[in-house]
């Protein structure tokens, strides 16, 4: 490490992790080396893809442009977390489903983005989808089919609360 090392306390899909950091580590990076977390990746490392979006105390965020000292206390969760809790997996399917996933490295910021959206606005227009995921670069897809699974999950979540 060189720089100043923090210690830094926080709870990551549930688990509470204590660690070591040098104070410039950000947190996707600190997910992805310190704790093999690598299910957010480091795309553009200037906050402009998405792809490394995670969630902390329930909000998504650019992990390229958070400091892991950031997240001291904090709550964080993952790609891997929300899948393994079985929050995402109707988005997950759906994804797989419409063909909206390719080489699949914008697919987890894409999914906790989408997630994000759905429990904001569990009807979203697909004007609304495109705009909420406007911050995320699919190289692969071209959208519409991202807009198709979302547009898709959304329908049948407001067809299962009724």
């Amino acid at each position: 490490m060189s720089g100043t090392a923090l210690d830094i306390s926080l709870t990551v899909n549930g688990e509470r992790i204590a660690e070591r950091v040098d104070a410039r580590t950000t947190l996707v990076d600190f997910l992805r080396e310190s704790l093999a977390l690598t299910g957010s990746h480091v795309g553009c490392e200037h906050g402009v893809c998405g792809a490394c979006i995670v969630r902390v105390n329930g909000e998504i965020v650019r992990g390229c442009l958070m400091l892991a000292a950031q997240c001291d206390g904090a709550k964080v969760e993952t790609i891997e977390g929300l899948s393994d809790a079985g929050e995402i997996t109707d988005l997950q399917t759906a994804f797989e489903q419409r063909n909206a996933l390719q080489c699949g490295f914008c697919t987890p910021g894409m999914v906790l983005t989408a997630q994000d959206l759905l429990q904001r606005n569990g009807a979203p227009t697909r004007e609304e989808i495109r705009e909420h995921i406007s911050g995320n670069y699919c190289r692969c897809t071209g959208y519409q089919a991202i807009v198709d699974a979302v547009e898709s999950v959304a329908q049948t979540r407001a067809g299962a609360k009724k």
